[in-house]
């Protein structure tokens, strides 16, 4: 009974996958937390971006580009 209780305290590779397992997590709610904290700002520069895509697409379909057309 006592070899197995000094084998399995010796034995590291339980240890290590735990430790991993933790890093993994905390990388996991780091990129969460990040992903939370820049989505709203995210959200309105796509949703600029996306408005003057419209408005250059709409003026260049009127006419109104104000370049040559062929």
């Amino acid at each position: 009974m006592f070899k197995l209780i000094r084998k399995l305290r010796k034995d590291q590779k339980g240890a290590t996958a735990i430790e991993y397992g933790l890093i993994a997590a905390l990388i996991a709610v780091a990129a969460i937390g990040a992903m939370t904290a820049l989505g709203g700002s995210l959200q309105q520069i796509f949703t600029t971006a996306s408005s003057q895509l419209n408005t250059a697409n709409t003026a260049a379909q009127s006419g109104a580009g104000g370049g040559t057309t062929p």
